[in-house]
């Protein structure tokens, strides 16, 4: 009852009692703000008396709270004349942002703004420490510290040395800017003099956006010898910013740049580097990308990105980018609930040494726009669309041309293409579910630089089909829940196809999201023709435990064979390839998924799984991918791999990692890497080692090391709050 009696009683002198020093000291505050908004000092203690009329003494549990800051201490002796406060500790402060101050005893001014601290320590954001002789507050924005120790390891006992710290004469934190201004710095590695600098400046831990340099890594490859990366950082106000980072080694010079913005309607981002190296001492060589996305007028989403690099073996030997193809566009787009827009403008660049640009399609132009209606009469759902699409090769050969076989032909498409579709669904008897559908589809032609085909051809295509479902569910007498669903379809499309050659479906994907199309060409240039039937199984299974389990069985008839399908498209007769498709997951954080194309003589023509496990202490991965000889699909020789991922938390503070790749077919490893991070609260190492097997003729086996040293506790390298070490 005395800490709320005395509260209360405090209340009522301050807001009574006009001559007591009290309520003078309470005026004094808000006339020196002169600002209304402003609230007086409030004081809380066990134990609150005058003497001598000028002096108030205040002891026991004493706390002052001031525009933001809080105080707690033994005892405050304020004298009204001087404007002074004597405090006796411990004492400790807190202010608006978080940063604690602590000191043994202090001399301060009303309102806590200025003073000086002794035997004062200073911990900023839970993180880092700064202990000092001594501290003085100055116009409540300065902490001036003198004779100072400032470290985030966690020191358990007098004796013991910090794995690091900064020792300085003085350093003088600014609040306002959240910086910390350092004299005569000395860097300490377990209290051994590493270097010294005359004055220093860090960014205190609140603070995510300081100019200055970032964690420098050490880079090591067979490639490019042993280099040191040093990344400095430039903010250009709230909105945007600069980052310049030299890469010197023996065998390069090289600068990389990234810069970022963000506007009201959008952010851009730009990264590249220019490179003068040993590998190609004759060039200058690099890479820019940019990238960007905007909201335009109309719910219109603007976005583009833009690649380009210097030669096909740069991204490989300096780890930038991709190793096979560079892709950049531009796509203006808009989704509405019953509406899309789209168009693009795309580029392509090959990396791979098997391919030329001349040859390959370089430059494309898409626009599409799809509506879809709720008629009341007929009921269901109509959408009407169209699309224009074109792509260009530099070459202007014909594909009959006499030229040497490594000359591809330059043949250049153009395609307009409308679609209308109907469809409407009904429950019939028993819980079956029937579904009736309609297409017509449009489509002209326009071709250039192919003498082997028409340079210009029109079709309609009519299609319908008919849908049934029988969905089946059984719930058990602990909660578990299971679905089988057959599902059938009968369909026909009509029209013949014109002389045009196949050059947008070539790669033909068939799984469990068409196995009831019309048509599995992934572009409007083929259309499969005739009748066909699709019969499929899914069964899904739900447990109580929390784990579930899916399988999907599926098959494809057709009354004529369609010669545009390749071999590993698994719908090359006239009757596909079974598909399977499963997937299981549990509670415990394993993942498997696998699909695949099973032939008549029960060989799979394309197969890929996937498994995983995650929880708090690891996350595994492992990939199997395989894929039969294909001549249409520019496969001469069948391709499988094996691939592993992964990262094990071997105890609190050290994390493993690694990463194979096996390629099965030509019986050689394609990559494998290894890392290993040690991180503390004060400290973060990581080691990383990684060995590519490049098989390409214009790439080169390299051996890539990197070592990376972060002293956590300051803005730019972020917190490390939950690997702090506990005292015992």
């Amino acid at each position: 009852m005395i800490r709320l009696a005395r509260p209360l009683c405090l209340a009522a002198l301050l807001a009574l009692s006009a001559p007591l020093p009290v309520l003078a000291q309470t005026t004094t505050i808000a006339a020196d703000a002169q600002d209304e908004s402003t609230e007086p000092a409030l004081l809380i203690a066990d134990s609150v008396f005058v003497e001598d009329g000028t002096r108030l003494v205040a002891s026991g549990n004493v706390e002052a709270l001031h525009d933001g800051m809080r105080m707690t201490a033994t005892r405050i002796l304020f004298d009204q004349e001087n404007g002074t406060l004597t405090i006796e500790g411990p004492i400790r402060i807190t202010d608006e942002a978080g940063n604690l101050l602590l000191a043994d005893a202090a001399e301060m001014e009303e309102g806590l703004r200025n003073g000086l601290l002794k035997g004062a320590r200073m911990v900023m954001d839970d993180q880092l420490q700064l202990a000092a002789v001594e501290a003085q507050r100055v116009e409540g924005r300065y902490t001036q510290l003198s004779r100072v120790a400032v470290t985030s390891c966690q020191v358990c006992g007098r004796n013991q040395v910090p794995l690091w710290q900064i020792r300085a004469n003085r350093v003088i934190h600014d609040q306002d800017e959240r910086q910390l201004y350092f004299e005569g710095a000395q860097f300490r590695l377990l209290d051994v003099p590493i270097f010294w600098l005359p004055h220093m400046r860090l960014p205190d831990p609140s603070l995510k956006r300081a100019r200055g340099f970032l964690t420098p890594t050490i880079r090591s490859t067979t490639l490019l010898g042993t280099g040191l990366r040093v990344p400095y950082f430039i903010p250009l106000g709230d909105h945007q910013d600069i980052t310049l980072t030299p890469y010197v080694s023996s065998e390069t010079r090289t600068l990389e740049a990234r810069y970022r913005r963000a506007f009201a309607n959008g952010t851009i981002e730009v990264n590249g580097a220019v490179t003068k190296d040993t590998l190609r001492p004759d060039d200058t060589r690099g890479y820019l990308f940019i990238e960007g996305d905007f909201d335009l007028r109309d719910d219109f989403k603007l976005e583009f990105d833009i690649q380009s690099v210097s030669d096909d073996a740069y991204f490989n030997e300096y780890d930038y980018g991709p190793s096979e193809r560079l892709e950049s566009a531009l796509t203006v787009s808009r989704a509405r609930r019953d509406e899309y827009i789209q168009g693009d403008l795309l580029y392509y660049e090959t990396l791979r040494a098997a391919e030329e640009n001349d040859t390959q399609p370089s430059t494309m132009i898409n626009a599409m726009y799809e509506r879809r209606f709720f008629p009341t009469r007929m009921g269901g759902e109509l959408r009407l669309g169209a699309m224009v699409h074109s792509h260009y090769r530099r070459s202007d050969l014909d594909i009959d041309s006499n030229d040497d076989d490594s000359v591809v032909d330059g043949r250049d498409m153009a395609r307009l293409s409308a679609e209308a579709s109907w469809q409407r669904r009904w429950t019939l008897a028993g819980g079956i579910r029937a579904g009736v559908s309609g297409y017509l589809w449009a489509d002209r032609y326009a071709v250039r630089d192919d003498a082997a085909s028409d340079s210009e051809a029109s079709q309609f295509t009519p299609g319908a089909a008919l849908e049934l479902r029988w969905p089946l569910i059984r719930r058990g007498a602990y909660g578990e829940r299971t679905l089988l669903e057959p599902v059938l379809q009968y369909g026909w499309v009509g029209g013949e196809r014109p002389d045009i050659p196949n050059d947008e479906s070539t790669r033909v994907e068939f799984d469990e999201a068409n196995l009831l199309s019309l048509s599995r060409f992934p572009a409007d240039d083929r259309h499969e023709r005739g009748r066909l039937l699709a019969a499929g199984l899914r069964w899904l299974h739900e447990a109580p435990a929390g784990w579930t389990a899916a399988l999907t069985l599926g098959r494809v008839w057709r009354d004529r064979v369609d010669d545009d399908f390749s071999r590993s498209s698994g719908l090359e007769g006239e009757a596909s390839d079974w598909l399977i498709a499963g997937g299981f997951t549990n509670p415990l954080g394993l993942r498997i998924s696998a699909r695949g194309l099973l032939d008549e003589s029960a060989e799979f023509s394309k197969a890929e799984a996937r498994a995983s496990w995650a929880n708090a202490r690891m996350d595994l991965g492992a990939t199997y991918v395989m894929m039969v000889q294909d001549a249409d699909e520019d496969r001469d020789e069948g391709q499988a791999e094996w691939g592993f991922d992964g990262s094990y938390r071997i105890n609190r503070h050290w994390t493993g990692s690694a990463e194979w790749r096996y390629d099965l077919a030509d019986q050689r490893l394609d990559r494998t890497g290894l890392g290993l991070q040690y991180r503390n609260e004060c400290v973060q190492v990581d080691f990383s080692v990684m060995r590519k097997f490049a098989s390409s003729t214009n790439l080169e086996p390299s051996t890539d090391f990197g070592l990376t040293v972060a002293l956590t506790g300051f803005g730019t390298t972020g917190s490390a709050k939950e690997y702090r070490r506990t005292c015992n």
